[in-house]
């Protein structure tokens, strides 16, 4: 208990909300870390979960290749790929790209999936192009499935971009590695809190935005 009091402490240490170093700044990091790695990884995946759902084509392999890249333990991405790459945002950016796309992919063609094929054959007799089935009918009803895998996708990394820090990056995980370092275990309990105080916020922010998508009488995933 005195652990946590101490972390809190050092929270609200008016000292800690100015600077480089201070709280703001590295939220702002671990923020930003947050929205490249997902953003990245929803250019890639949204529209190919969406091709795989409409058509109905390759969802075994895509399952596969979802259930591959979510077996690969992040740190050890984020260790090779500085390896290789060396010191910057890429490698650990990179890492969160992969994280991030198998939720991502599962979301945009179980979207698709869970549209009544009827509506679908509806939209279809009434002369709509594939295009146009996809964009006005199976992205609007399926949306709350997609901002349940754009949820997923995001907490992962918000949680996880804490190994930015790893390899001489900032974010919220400096003020874990550093603590961890000099045993400062308030410092890194406090670090710990606050990533955690992140991904409730962004948890909240995008529930709410999966109910105003949901459709009118639908529920939310």
């Amino acid at each position: 208990m005195n652990q946590f009091l101490e972390a809190f402490a050092w929270i609200a240490d008016p000292y800690r909300w100015s600077g480089p170093d201070g709280i703001p700044a590295r939220l702002l990091e671990h923020l930003g870390y947050t929205l490249i790695g997902v953003g990245i990884a929803a250019v890639i995946a949204i529209p190919l979960g969406l091709l795989v759902g409409h058509t109905r084509k390759g969802r075994g392999f895509a399952v596969a290749a979802s259930g591959a890249a979510r077996a690969l333990p992040t740190l050890g991405l984020v260790t090779l790929f500085g390896l290789l790459l060396g010191i910057g945002l890429v490698a650990p950016v990179l890492a969160f790209v992969i994280l991030a796309i198998p939720s991502l992919l599962a979301g945009a063609y179980s979207a698709c999936e869970s549209v009544d094929p009827r509506t679908v054959d509806a939209a279809r007799a009434q002369g709509m192009t594939a295009w146009q089935i996809l964009t006005r009918v199976e992205i609007p009803l399926g949306a709350p499935l997609l901002i349940s895998g754009l949820r997923s996708a995001t907490l992962q990394v918000v949680a996880t971009a804490m190994l930015a820090a790893y390899i001489g990056n900032g974010g919220l995980g400096r003020y874990i590695f550093l603590g961890l370092k000099t045993q400062d275990y308030a410092q890194m309990l406090a670090g710990s809190i606050l990533v955690i105080g992140l991904a409730i916020v962004l948890e909240v922010v995008l529930l709410l935005v999966q109910r105003i998508v949901a459709p009118r009488g639908g529920t939310t995933a």
